[in-house]
């Protein structure tokens, strides 16, 4: 199955050197670019992409609305760029719904792998640094749960919240299996139940509650 992507950054050599290694992969198909954040959101409606790589400063409409925007509309999927790993926008863009981020540094192979990760519907939390990321913004701002905590986390069963912990610790499946000491299925099973029970698209807004509720701390490596 070939990966339908966007890409969109004002930058054209960006734009065009990221297009450029996509559409050189047997599995991913560069289907547009776009120049800007309103180009970016018509491209998406007009070609109905797997993903879209999308810069969060973008002009005429930023990133993070186009990103907004975008995700409200449909299945479409959302990997931001940013220039700097401390980047001031990464945490609202993460809210906005997009599914991880890149540096625009990102090696070759990073960034095809990136994308063919946050395609198949997966979060895009390694390397570690976006773990970091999620923890440094999430404590500088200021709560907004839809619900006061214990309520929004109360229809977790105790194995699902403490899968929601390890998960924002960033554990991978794998680890958070070794961790509980349980089969891999059955942690798939808790993460699929965490994002249903809390109406959420993917890990990232996972982590992003669980840093919000309270359930996990920055720091936390419980």
């Amino acid at each position: 199955m070939t990966i339908r992507v966007v890409v969109a950054d004002d930058q054209e050599l960006v734009r065009a050197g990221f297009s450029m290694i996509l559409d050189a992969q047997p599995d991913i198909e560069v289907v547009a670019e776009a120049g800007d954040g309103e180009q970016a959101v018509a491209a998406v409606r007009e070609h109905r992409p797997d993903l879209l790589l999308l810069d969060i400063r973008m002009p005429v409409m930023d990133g993070i609305e186009a990103a907004r925007i975008v995700c409200a509309d449909g299945d479409c999927r959302v990997l931001m760029l940013t220039t700097f790993d401390l980047d001031d926008y990464v945490y609202d863009a993460l809210r906005a719904g997009a599914s991880g981020f890149l540096l625009k540094d990102v090696r070759r192979d990073d960034l095809v792998h990136a994308v063919r990760v946050v395609a198949a519907g997966e979060s895009l939390l390694a390397p570690s640094v976006t773990t970091k990321l999620i923890a440094d913004f999430t404590s500088r701002a200021a709560p907004r749960p839809a619900a006061p905590p214990a309520e929004r986390l109360s229809a977790l069963t105790g194995r699902e919240q403490e899968t929601l912990r390890l998960i924002a610790r960033g554990l991978s499946n794998a680890e958070i299996a070794r961790e509980l000491v349980v089969s891999e299925h059955t942690v798939k099973t808790h993460v699929s139940n965490v994002l249903t029970k809390l109406g959420l698209r993917d890990r990232v807004q996972a982590v992003i509650v669980a840093y919000e509720t309270g359930l996990t701390v920055p720091g936390d490596s419980r």
